[in-house]
């Protein structure tokens, strides 16, 4: 720690030195088991001193830039505003409504003047949280003492009224305005008075303000900046208020000033920020010494063009449309450090649609991660955050963790922690947890961790303040609905005003869909040029400066052509077609769109090709079970040399969506139920993805050309007449405009006709199928119509659903935060209730799933590898650490049926009677609160009027009671 910077935090020790007898009284903690006690004036100096550490040392400079930007001074007067917001955070503490709490303490300050009512005579004190009042004071001593207009003050002071997470509204303001005696004890209001202003008189000397305020009053603040300062006094308190930090006894307050901020600061070890070295203009280098090439590899057009693009304009939105397997996520990273280097981000934030895919990305970027240089000589650890609420399960994850992740106390390191992982990468123990783990300088996480930024919830401040900070990359930026799509474009509006540069990979993104992200994002419609651009793979980039550039990309090389046919949906015509082209072997991949059908597919054609030639993927499997499953997808059917060992056949995999996403699998022959066009073109990017030899010769003779049977509909009807089932998942409007745009192709008489060509069809297919313009035959016109104007009243009530609990758009510079999170959905996270808030329709249920044997003995499932299946399980304790840990690794969520509004209140009931007391306890804490679902010794139970059924090679199977 530089020195300067050290002897400038420990220089606030000066609030307490001229102080009076009755200042000096005024407590902020109390300790009630040693009765000990921390004055006001000291935890507003360590919160003080904090917070110019936390500038000094942790903020990234584009989160500084933010701040400063706003104020005559620049960054030195944002430091000062940082260190006095910090400082004045608790002056609300001086009152009576919260002095009154430790009967003792208040009887000294009594003493000293300051008189109060005993706690039970202030039976309204709940209106004036310390918040709250301090933001009054704070507003009352800048009209007053320095002249400021009511109206600015309110966007200074409301950083105090916020530092618990919820910025005050005007009706809480009025109602402590009209109740003066919990701010001023009647009789010695002036006392009061007196000792208010004394300490924020202190705190605007010792932090250098007192000679800018009267400049800053005509500062318009934007809401921005609020948001972030916010954010760092709220990091800055909960730092100061850590007595493992900042210890209350008598002892600890004879170091000196100096030696106890260092203490501290030493001890918690915060990684510094990333500060990113500027890659250079040879982009094969870049590749090279970031990912793993394999030998001979050269860098494609659309990564070479990426890279490019992020060089000739100023940070801002980039999106990057191409095919699958065109390394979109190497050139999405690439650009994220050249972004990173350019705009003063200290980090990354990669988001994906599902915890499936958020797990396999994050190995991936911890491997870029290891290669990425930074400007700082003592960089030292990076911190990194996988973020979805399963985090703690994932073993790429754990092997950073420093601490236990249920028993973080203060900063003690876990003593069994890698030597290899702290030594760089750190998943750093104070980093830990729902509001903040996503501080940590990079993260992979679900979308849900980006979108939680536009919902009104408890600490919004602190996840601005986390993104604000950072690059962010979204993947699969196809895979959102209207409803998160809404939540994504107010994102999107508040990470421009941050100034974030954002980075949006798809494969098959719709043209309105482009412009409407690039308007999101600048703020600003007349995107239509974006709208109209046809080029594939194509490169938007556009800032909130007013610069777009659309770059049309030379396509790889790569290429497969694809033949598409109808197949009748029909089991046995499905069961002798697969026959008939395994016949010399080869592996196909028959996609379906819910898992009912996966598994009763499953099971006939295993009838018909055998058990052993069959197996299934889909998401209704244990956690532990789904990774398996996954690997052995990827050992199978994943790249060549890659030690995977692909089977001769003949090999089906009956998957549901699972396969259209993260895994790299490679399959001879695709059948795929009809589905969104931009889904099936997905699918298809399974079909010959690694080359096979020379010619395709490690493939049989009949499936060297790619082919994909179209099934899950009635083709003879008028129009095509998608199943029941996958109306359901996607709607009719997107089935039937995928059909149409498919026509020409499904009808077609020669193979030419037949064959969709990837990547040159993949935009001309995504765009009509999403566009306006009429598609397929004539005679469909009626019912698509009919379908689209039923798509457009779903897709507003989704639109008006969303905007139930989101945050406002950014407000004119100036309008304080007050109420800003009003009418919020209080505290979230990524767990069912916080994901429901995110995402449309009923949230999942999920259990986690153990065996109950006849004679009541409770133990995992036992075909779990690695020892853990079959372990006996405690039902009169709490299960030990490692147990738990293997429970909470076997969760499973329930199909949609059990969060039907008619069965979801008995699914909880009956789960509920199962409960085990002990594993409720505080001390259980990796199975407190969860719902266990007891299966017998076959696996099998009955719920909420269904039979439950499970395997190990098949997942779930649901039944209705008849």
């Amino acid at each position: 720690m530089d020195t300067g910077v050290l002897e400038a935090a420990a220089g606030l020790a000066r609030l307490g030195g001229g102080l009076s007898p009755a200042a000096r009284q005024v407590w902020a903690k109390h300790d009630r088991d040693s009765d000990d006690w921390l004055p006001l004036w000291r935890h507003l100096s360590d919160s003080g001193a904090v917070a110019g550490l936390l500038w000094d040392e942790w903020l990234p400079a584009r989160v500084r830039n933010v701040i400063g930007a706003a104020l005559p001074g620049g960054a030195d007067d944002a430091r000062r505003l940082v260190v006095w917001s910090a400082a004045t955070h608790d002056i609300g503490k001086a009152t009576p409504a919260f002095a009154c709490q430790v009967e003792g303490l208040a009887a000294r300050m009594r003493r000293e003047g300051l008189e109060m009512p005993l706690q039970r005579q202030m039976d309204d004190r709940r209106l004036a949280p310390h918040g709250l009042a301090g933001m009054l004071l704070l507003h009352e001593w800048l009209v007053e003492r320095y002249g400021w207009s009511k109206r600015p003050a309110w966007q200074w002071a409301v950083v105090a009224g916020g530092h618990h997470g919820v910025p005050p509204t005007m009706n809480d303001i009025q109602a402590l305005v009209a109740r003066p005696r919990l701010l001023r004890s009647p009789g010695s209001a002036e006392a009061w008075r007196g000792v208010q202003w004394e300490l924020l008189d202190a705190c605007a000397e010792v932090c250098d303000v007192a000679g800018r305020l009267s400049e800053w009053r005509q500062v318009k603040l934007p809401q921005p900046a609020q948001a972030v300062l916010t954010g760092v006094v709220i990091v800055a308190d909960w730092i100061a208020s850590n007595a493992d930090l900042f210890p209350y006894s008598l002892d600890a307050r004879e170091r000196s000033d100096r030696e106890r901020v260092e203490a501290a600061w030493r001890g918690l070890a915060l990684p510094p920020p990333w500060r990113a070295v500027d890659p250079g203009s040879d982009v094969a280098s870049l590749f090279a010494s970031r990912f793993d090439l394999p030998p001979g590899a050269r860098v494609r057009p659309l990564q070479e063009r990426a890279v490019l693009a992020a060089r000739d304009m100023p940070p801002g939105l980039m999106i990057i449309e191409g095919p699958m397997g065109e390394g979109k996520t190497e050139a999405g990273l690439a650009v994220a450090e050249i972004y990173a280097s350019r705009s003063g981000a200290g980090g990354v934030f990669v988001a994906l649609p599902t915890m499936a895919t958020s797990n396999a990305m994050f190995s991936r970027v911890l491997r870029w991660l290891k290669r990425l240089p930074d400007m700082r000589s003592d960089a030292g650890a990076r911190s990194v955050q996988l973020a979805h609420s399963k985090a703690a399960l994932n073993e790429d994850f754990r092997a950073l963790t420093w601490a236990d992740p249920r028993s973080v106390r203060g900063v003690q390191p876990d003593e069994e922690a890698p030597d290899a992982a702290v030594a760089e990468l750190v998943a750093h123990q104070w980093l830990r947890g729902r509001k903040k783990g996503m501080l940590a300088s990079f993260g992979v996480g679900t979308i849900d961790q980006l979108l939680f930024m536009g919902l009104k919830s408890r600490h919004l401040a602190l996840r601005h303040l986390a993104l604000a900070g950072k690059v962010v990359v979204i993947d699969e930026a196809h895979a959102y609905d209207a409803y998160m799509s809404s939540y994504l474009d107010l994102v999107l509006s508040w990470l421009g005003a941050y100034g974030v540069p954002v980075v949006v990979l798809s494969a098959t993104l719709p043209a309105g869909r482009r412009r409407e992200l690039v308007e999101a994002y600048t703020a600003a419609e007349g995107a239509e040029a974006v709208e109209r651009a046809a080029g594939y793979p194509l490169i938007t980039v556009a800032g909130r400066d007013g610069t777009r550039a659309v770059h049309e990309v030379a396509a790889s090389g790569r290429r497969t052509d694809v033949e598409v046919e109808r197949l009748d949906d029909d089991l046995e015509v499905l069961a002798d077609r697969l026959a008939q082209e395994l016949a010399a072997g080869g592996c196909a991949l028959v996609v379906r769109n819910m898992v009912d059908r996966v598994l009763a597919t499953a099971d006939f054609l295993r009838g018909r090709l055998g058990d052993g030639n069959v197996t299934v993927a889909h998401a209704q499997f244990l956690d532990l079970d789904r990774m398996r499953k996954d690997a052995e997808l990827v050992k199978d059917f994943g790249p060549p040399g890659e030690g995977n060992a692909r089977p001769a056949g003949p090999r089906v995999v009956v998957a549901s969506q699972v396969a259209e996403q993260s895994l790299d699998i490679d399959f001879d022959l695709l059948v795929s139920d009809l589905c969104p066009i931009d889904l099936l073109l997905q699918r298809m990017g399974r079909l010959h993805r690694h080359e096979r030899g020379e010619g395709q010769s490690d493939r049989p003779e009949r499936l060297r050309r790619a082919r994909c049977l179209v099934t899950g509909a009635d083709w003879s009807a008028t129009p095509v007449e998608p199943v029941k089932g996958s109306q359901r998942v996607y709607r009719r409007h997107a089935l039937l405009r995928s059909a149409a745009v498919l026509w020409p192709h499904l009808t077609g008489t020669t193979p030419a006709e037949r064959t969709v060509r990837l990547p040159e069809d993949i935009s001309p297919l995504v765009q009509s199928a999403y566009g306006t313009a009429p598609v397929g035959p004539r005679s469909w016109q009626q019912e698509l119509d009919a379908a689209h104007g039923k798509h457009r009243v779903h897709i507003e009530k989704q639109r008006k659903k969303a905007e139930g609990f989101q945050l406002a758009a950014v407000g004119r510079d100036g309008n304080a935060l007050i109420g800003w999170i009003d009418a919020g959905v209080g505290d979230t996270d990524d767990a069912p209730a916080g994901r429901a808030q995110v995402r449309d329709g009923e949230e999942s249920l999920e259990v986690l799933v153990v065996q109950r044997l006849a004679d009541g003995t409770v133990r995992t499932v036992p075909w779990l590898d690695r020892g853990q299946g079959g372990l006996t399980l405690p039902t009169e304790a709490v299960p030990e650490p490692r147990l738990g840990r293997i429970v909470a690794a076997c969760g499973l969520r329930l199909p949609f049926q059990f969060s039907l509004p008619q069965t979801a209140e008995q699914t909880i009931t009956e789960l509920e009677k199962e409960v085990i007391s002990d594993w409720q306890s505080r001390d259980s804490s990796w199975l407190a609160g969860e719902l266990i679902l007891f299966l017998d010794e076959n696996c099998r139970t009955r719920l909420a009027g269904y039979d439950l059924s499970y395997s190990k090679d098949d997942g779930l199977e649901v039944t209705r009671v008849e």
